[in-house]
């Protein structure tokens, strides 16, 4: 783990990022891995792959993300993306992988209210995303949405989002 973590850091190479950011995906699949790829760093390093103009990077960033925010204690550390994420989730492509991987993060994000107020900007877009998307943009969108509803803080929000 720590091998790809440098890796990650240490090329340019689209295609190995790529690769290295599916390894570390699948390897959050086990909750030892998750304190591991936390305590090398890890999360910052993948954060920082979310400025990556490469759109496969991105979402494979996204999604290793998603797979680490099961840990309590990485979305401690996670939180502090939550807004580019939803910039992200914002500026891709309607229906894009890209879009559904980072609404994948923020439903996972989203299941407690700590972050819910680092959401309340994009709640105008997950509602157009409702409207305009696929049936699997809609869903993941629905997602984040009842985990907001589910806070009382976040009805004035919800009520008032301009769409």
């Amino acid at each position: 783990l720590q091998k790809l973590i440098h890796l990650l850091q240490a090329t340019d190479d689209p295609l190995i990022q790529e690769q290295a950011l599916i390894t570390l995906s699948n390897s959050a699949a086990f909750s030892v891995n998750q304190d591991i790829i936390r305590n090398l760093d890890g999360l910052s390093v993948i954060g920082g792959m979310l400025s990556n103009c490469v759109p496969k990077v991105k979402e494979k960033a996204l999604n290793a993300l998603n797979n680490l925010s099961m840990n309590i204690k990485n979305q401690e550390e996670i939180q502090v993306f939550i807004t580019q994420v939803c910039r992200t989730v914002e500026s891709a492509p309607l229906n894009s992988d890209v879009q559904l991987a980072g609404l994948r993060l923020l439903t996972n994000m989203s299941v407690t209210s700590d972050y819910h107020q680092k959401m309340i900007n994009s709640i105008p877009c997950f509602l157009h995303l409702l409207s305009e998307g696929t049936e699997r943009t809609q869903i993941q969108v629905l997602k984040v949405l009842v985990n907001l509803s589910a806070n009382p803080a976040m009805t004035r929000h919800l009520l008032r989002a301009q769409v």
